[in-house]
């Protein structure tokens, strides 16, 4: 018999999921209407990992994150008026609007920050696993990456170093099956990462990323094993970005009956399934917490569109130099 998520917690992550799938559809409409700088990257298809995998730890640990990063940081522990205030470069944004979309971070609650750059947050989650070992303590880093950055030299020499001292990191790999317009059948060699994970001697698991219950109960035991000091551990998660890779691509490279059978297996629907069959929830009170989170979302994208802008003088702010002495 297969492991069985209790009550409480599966009714907590299907929230959870609900919070970051409406906060991306948000995102969306804000940038479509201009309201955003830049580009943005969504999750939308993704939300079972960041809730069945960085829901699980700690508010000590540490997370490292990617361009598509939202959901991570609202499963560690992300409030959803920062959250938007940030995305739309405010004041209020939890880097006071100079981090953006793919910049968000905060300390206080453990994210060291998304990342712009492919594969950039894989050695400094390196670093912050090797800064917990040499403090002795229990903290644990988890790395979200993607396919793309999967194959970069980042990911092999972090990999490598994270064995060789035996560090607390957790290398989530996040297959969605696409590096931007490239599908990682063209790309991987030797089919999946965990074959890569096996030559750097990493432990590793690889699981239906869109199951919430499968992608909770094999976290789980990643999560223990890294902080029981055994070393790093590589989780692979197969999901599917059901949006382009940026707002607005028009997603040429993939047919759109591919999209719609991975619509089919649509993580919220799984685990809104779950919570019907078990008589845990019926489809009204689903219906009811969708519309809650909804209005959480609603009353996040008010609080940011209506905040201040930076001043030019905060341009001056929050640096760090070094001084050099002569």
């Amino acid at each position: 018999m297969s492991q069985r998520m209790n009550d409480a917690r599966l009714l907590a992550d299907y929230r959870l999921m609900w919070r970051i799938r409406l906060h991306e559809e948000a995102v969306k409409q804000l940038f479509l209407k201009g309201n955003i700088g830049g580009s943005t990257h969504l999750c939308i298809g993704q939300e079972a990992v960041a809730a069945g995998v960085i829901g699980q730890l700690r508010p000590s640990d540490y997370i490292s994150s990617t361009h598509r990063g939202h959901g991570h940081m609202l499963a560690k522990g992300g409030e959803l008026k920062p959250m938007l205030a940030e995305v739309l470069g405010k004041s209020t944004g939890y880097c006071k609007g100079k981090g953006g979309s793919m910049h968000i971070a905060s300390l206080e609650i453990g994210n060291l920050g998304a990342n712009g750059i492919v594969g950039g947050g894989i050695p400094i989650a390196v670093g912050a696993a090797l800064s917990a070992k040499l403090r002795a303590t229990d903290q644990i880093t988890v790395v979200a990456f993607g396919d793309g950055a999967s194959s970069g030299g980042n990911a092999h020499e972090s990999m490598n170093l994270a064995a060789l001292w035996e560090l607390p990191a957790l290398f989530l790999f996040e297959n969605n099956h696409y590096a931007v317009s490239t599908a990682c059948h063209n790309s991987i060699a030797g089919g999946c990462l965990t074959v890569r994970a096996a030559g750097y001697g990493i432990p590793s698991a690889a699981v239906d990323g869109n199951d919430l219950e499968e992608v909770h109960f094999a976290a789980k035991e990643a999560i223990e094993h890294v902080r029981a000091g055994n070393g790093p551990y590589l989780l692979e998660c197969t999901t599917y970005r059901l949006e382009g890779h940026f707002v607005g691509d028009p997603m040429l490279y993939r047919s759109k009956e591919e999209v719609k059978a991975w619509r089919r297996r649509d993580p919220l629907l799984h685990a809104e399934r779950l919570l019907v069959e078990r008589g845990i929830l019926t489809e009204q009170e689903c219906r009811a917490i969708q519309a809650e989170a909804q209005a959480e979302v609603d009353a996040a994208v008010d609080f940011a569109e209506s905040s201040p802008e930076p001043s030019p003088e905060a341009l001056f702010e929050d640096l760090y130099t070094g001084q050099v002495s002569a």
